[in-house]
C-alpha cells in the first residue's frame, strides 16, 4: 500500500517578507516571496508598515503558492505557521490567516520557531544537495541573530554561543550605513568585497569568551576609522570602497570561523550547516568550503532561495511535526521573542 502524500501550506511573516510555500513531503512544489521595498527610503524595516504590506500581500502571495503547486486548497494536509521570533505585528498578519484557514478546512495548524527552520531548510530534499547526518553543528546568522547550534535530531538543539549584543547582520548594514550605501547594504558591502584587498584595513577582533560573538565593538571601530579618514580626505569611501568593503567583511568572516573552529574542537563535531539570511554572502560560502580540505570539515551550505527568509523552510518543519503528531490549536500565539 502506497503511503498518500503530505501537503504541508506554510506561511511565513516574521520580518518584512510576505512567503507561502507548499511542500509535498520534503519536495518544494512552490516557494513564493513578496519583498517590500517601501523600507528602503527609511533605511531599515518600519514594523508598523511592514504589518500593512503583509496584510495587503497574503492573499495573493498564498493564491499563488496553490497554483503554483497545482494542488486545490481541499488537498492541504496541515497549516504550518512561523510563531516566532520577529516583528510583532507581521507575525500576527501570518498566524491569525494560518489559524483562519486551518479551521476552514479542518486541517491541523503548525507553530515554527522561525530559527530552527533556518537549521532545518537543509532537510528540503533537493538535487544535488546533500542532507546533514545528526549530530551536526549548524551557524545560524541573520540580521537579528547569531548563534552556533548543536543539532542532535530534528527537535533536539542546543545553543552554544550566541552573540551578547548585535547580530552579524546588523554588522553589515550598520557599516554599509555608515558608508553611506542604500539599505540593505549587506549585499553590496559582499558585492565591493569581491573587488578588494581584504587586507587593506585590519580592523580588531573582539575578545569574547567562550563560544559567544560581540559585534558592536567592531560597528564602533569601522564608525571612527570613517569618521577619521573622511576628515582628512573628504573622498576617502569613494576612492576605497572595495578595501574597505574586503577588510570590512575579512574581519566579520574571521570572527565567525574563530568560533566555528572552537566549536569544532569542544564538540569532536565535524558537520557544519549555516543558515540565515547573511549566510547568501559569496565570502562567507566560499570560506566554509574551504575548510572542507583545510580541516576535513563536513560542509553544508542551503540553496541560495533558503537563506533569506521563505516559506519552504517553514514547511520542511511543519512536514516533520506532522509525522510526530506535533500540532497546535488556535489558542497557540505569536512571539516575538520565543524560547529556543
Amino acid at each position: 500500500m502506497t503511503k498518500s502524500p503530505v501537503y504541508i501550506l506554510a506561511i511565513e511573516s516574521s520580518c518584512d517578507d510576505t512567503a507561502a510555500a507548499v511542500l509535498q513531503d520534503n519536495k518544494v512544489l512552490s516557494n513564493v516571496v513578496a519583498r517590500q521595498s517601501v523600507h528602503e527610503e527609511y533605511g531599515g524595516v518600519v514594523p508598523e508598515l511592514a504589518s500593512r504590506a503583509h496584510q495587503q500581500n497574503i492573499v495573493p502571495v498564498i493564491d499563488v503558492a496553490l497554483k503554483k503547486a497545482n494542488i486545490e486548497k481541499a488537498q492541504v494536509s496541515a497549516i504550518a505557521f512561523t510563531q516566532g521570533p520577529g516583528l510583532m505585528g507581521s507575525l500576527l498578519v501570518g498566524s491569525s490567516f494560518a489559524k483562519s484557514m486551518a479551521m476552514a478546512l479542518n486541517v491541523p495548524l503548525i507553530a515554527v520557531n522561525h530559527m530552527h527552520a533556518h537549521i532545518l531548510a537543509h532537510f528540503i530534499d533537493e538535487e544535488n544537495y546533500d542532507k546533514p547526518e545528526f549530530p551536526f553543528l549548524a551557524l545560524t546568522i541573520s540580521g537579528g541573530h547569531t548563534q552556533v547550534v548543536c543539532v542532535d535530531s530534528f527537535f533536539d538543539m542546543t545553543i552554544i554561543g550566541e552573540t551578547t549584543d548585535d547580530a552579524v547582520g546588523e554588522a553589515f548594514d550598520k557599516s554599509a550605513k555608515i558608508l553611506g550605501l542604500p539599505y540593505p547594504g549587506g549585499p553590496l558591502i559582499d558585492k565591493y568585497a569581491q573587488l578588494g584587498n581584504p587586507k587593506a584595513y585590519p580592523f580588531t577582533k573582539p575578545k569574547v569568551d567562550g563560544l559567544n560573538f560581540s559585534f558592536s565593538g567592531l560597528k564602533t571601530q569601522i564608525l571612527y576609522f570613517i569618521q577619521k579618514n573622511v576628515a582628512q580626505d573628504p573622498d576617502f569611501i569613494e576612492k576605497n570602497i572595495n578595501d574597505i568593503c574586503a577588510s570590512i567583511q575579512y574581519t566579520i568572516i574571521q570572527i565567525l570561523m574563530d568560533k566555528i573552529k572552537m566549536a569544532v574542537k569542544e564538540t569532536g563535531i565535524k558537520q557544519i550547516a549555516i543558515g540565515g539570511g547573511v549566510s547568501a554572502n559569496s565570502g562567507i560560502r566560499t570560506t566554509l568550503k574551504e575548510t572542507e580540505q583545510k580541516y576535513g570539515w563536513k560542509t553544508f551550505i542551503p540553496k541560495f532561495e533558503y537563506t533569506t527568509d521563505n516559506a519552504a523552510m517553514i514547511g520542511i518543519v511543519g512536514y516533520h511535526k506532522f509525522l510526530e503528531n506535533q500540532f497546535n490549536d488556535a489558542s497557540v500565539v505569536s512571539k516575538a521573542r520565543i524560547e529556543f
